[in-house]
């Protein structure tokens, strides 16, 4: 039986991409400025969590100077300023900053994954990229025993969640759906820049999604 270990050390080794491999390794060996002296993760990235999570959150994709660089899904960049943030703010990690993936994150009942686990050019993989990293998210919604919501944070990672569960439901920001199962499925915009700073998606509206997600696990 695999385990989430036993996954993410699959995802790390994975190359069914050509075309991610090669951008990721591209941005790596020619970061911004800011970067310079980073030597970058420039592999798959994992997930990241609680083994035991009652809640998974589910983006899109690595940064490619965010992730991609750090090693550590959400980790330097504006999005996971803002994820880490509202799960320090509402109890569910023990900080409100991601540096780098040895900085004493860590966070509790949370485990967050990706629709796909390379950095995509202009964050746009295409449909057969999504596919190929598509298995690797079923198994974790699988083996994460105790799960009873999740977050898609965006319209690709909400669409590959009812593909996996074979329904439909229109995405709008703090939707919550029942699945097949019984878990919810709790509809958010992507903290991006692009939302946040275009005042699309407000501070209090963020913190919300995760406030709504304990109301449902009972906490």
């Amino acid at each position: 039986m695999e385990s989430l270990k036993d996954i993410q050390e699959e995802i790390i080794a994975c190359r069914k991409c050509p075309r991610l491999i090669k951008y990721i390794n591209d941005v790596g060996k020619n970061p911004p400025k800011r970067f310079k002296n980073w030597t970058y993760w420039a592999k798959p990235v994992p997930s990241f969590g609680d083994e035991n999570a009652e809640i998974a959150i589910v983006g899109l994709a690595p940064a490619a100077n965010g992730g991609n660089r750090t090693g550590r899904v959400f980790t330097g960049d504006h999005s996971g300023d803002w994820l880490f943030k509202a799960l320090y703010e509402v109890g569910l990690a023990n900080k409100a900053t991601s540096v780098n993936r040895d900085d004493g994150l860590r966070v509790t009942n949370v485990y967050i994954t990706a629709v796909i686990h390379c950095a995509p050019p202009q964050n746009k993989p295409s449909r057969d990229e999504i596919n190929n990293c598509l298995p690797y998210l079923i198994k974790e919604l699988k083996l994460l025993k105790n799960l009873k919501v999740i977050i898609a944070l965006g319209k690709i990672a909400f669409d590959t969640i009812l593909n996996i569960y074979k329904v439909k439901y229109e995405f709008k920001h703090l939707a919550i759906y029942k699945l097949p199962d019984n878990k919810k499925l709790v509809a958010s915009y992507h903290p991006s820049a692009r939302n946040t700073n275009t005042g699309l998606m407000k501070w209090e509206e963020w913190v919300e999604v995760f406030k709504k997600a304990k109301e449902i696990i009972g906490e």
